[in-house]
């Protein structure tokens, strides 16, 4: 199919204010402006596109990918009605209505969304990961944790709750930060081994072949030596931070071949024991022992023109526009598979549980938000 006959929808959540952490807007309304840019980048080279955003209606939203008569979606869909967590409902929700979007499936992002079982899973298929503990409760007793550790929310992405404080070298700092992360976030709060050392990330992209872009690293050497050497919210969205200016990212990173096709091959594997799809990004610490770890595999990351996904497209010589074409394709030759969903299921599926749901809500005395 010719690119000008191709309808592309670009849906992304649009945010509502977080409550209790007004500082915390920045990575939930830059999808939007990256939104724009791929909007632009893909009509420049031919294809019709449209920007779709999810308010607080799914079937308001369903109903516009319909008067449009989209072919393929471009998700930036991250949560729904605030809540990230609910990432890989809306793409379950493609999938169940038969509309091929680009990126991870919903699987995969629910694995990669709870950092704790990611963990689980990238040891069984003996992968490296930092030692870690989940924290469920302020009651926990959280005991014999070797210094210094980090904590972070379980279940967020985009350095969302990670700040300078998180790394904690005391039991007195640990419990007031898991206590901060579980009251905050109302998730589990993961604890960590600290691994002072340095930070990598390699971008993967899949289509005809698996391909792991040029290594990044996160340059921490211009970072005052007393604080913690980390990628933080400040540092990854705060234009005006100086840990924003003293934490640049080098694509290609200055190591060694044997480093580079190690951190290669880890990423490949990784990408592949979570189910990833289309494309995703595998972030890494190494030690001054020379031990590397995996952090964590970020399905759909940040694809910005600014972000680090795209220094390493650059690097590999693969174009912005050209990128998200690969993509587009991706999600059609998936629509061709035996398993997809008919056109029938597409069409009928969101309305007629839509009028269940209507029905019940009815009964109950009250209205859903379907409308």
């Amino acid at each position: 199919m010719e690119r000008e006959n191709i309808t592309v929808g670009i849906a992304f959540n649009s945010y509502d204010p977080v409550i209790n952490r007004p500082n915390e807007r920045l990575s939930e309304a830059s999808v939007a402006d990256v939104a724009e840019s791929v909007f632009t980048a893909i009509t420049d080279i031919g294809y019709t596109a449209a920007i779709i955003p999810l308010h607080e209606s799914l079937m308001s939203f369903i109903r516009r990918i319909r008067e449009l008569k989209v072919d393929v979606l471009v998700n930036f869909c991250e949560g729904f009605l605030g809540r990230p967590q609910l990432e890989a409902n809306v793409a379950a929700m493609f999938e169940a209505i038969g509309i091929p979007f680009t990126g991870n499936p919903s699987k995969a992002l629910t694995i990669c969304q709870d950092k704790f079982k990611a963990k689980a899973i990238l040891n069984a298929f003996g992968l490296p990961t930092a030692k870690g503990r989940l924290v469920t409760s302020t009651d926990q007793k959280i005991d014999n944790i070797p210094f210094p550790a980090i904590v972070k929310p379980n279940q967020e992405d985009a350095s969302l709750g990670i700040y300078q404080d998180s790394v904690v070298r005391d039991p007195q700092a640990l419990q007031e930060k898991v206590n901060k992360i579980i009251d905050a976030y109302r998730q589990p709060a993961l604890v960590e081994e600290f691994i002072q050392g340095r930070e990598f990330n390699v971008a993967v992209l899949a289509g005809d072949n698996l391909q792991a872009l040029p290594v990044s690293e996160i340059d921490f050497s211009a970072m005052p030596e007393s604080a913690p050497h980390i990628c933080s919210y400040e540092a990854k969205w705060f234009e005006d931070h100086v840990l924003y200016a003293t934490t640049p990212a080098i694509c290609p990173a200055p190591i060694d071949d044997a480093l580079r096709d190690k951190l290669h091959q880890y990423a490949l594997a990784a990408f592949q024991a979570m189910g990833c799809r289309d494309y995703a990004r595998v972030d890494f610490r190494m030690g001054s022992d020379g031990r590397i770890a995996i952090l964590e595999v970020n399905p759909n990351p940040d694809t910005s023109l600014d972000a680090g996904f795209v220094r390493a497209l650059k690097a590999a010589g693969i174009d912005y526009a050209e990128f998200w074409s690969r993509m587009i394709e991706n999600a059609l030759r998936r629509k061709e598979e035996p398993w997809y969903s008919s056109d029938d299921v597409r069409i009928e599926y969101p309305f007629f549980w839509h009028e269940v749901l209507e029905s019940a809500m009815r009964k109950k005395g009250r209205r859903w938000s379907g409308q």
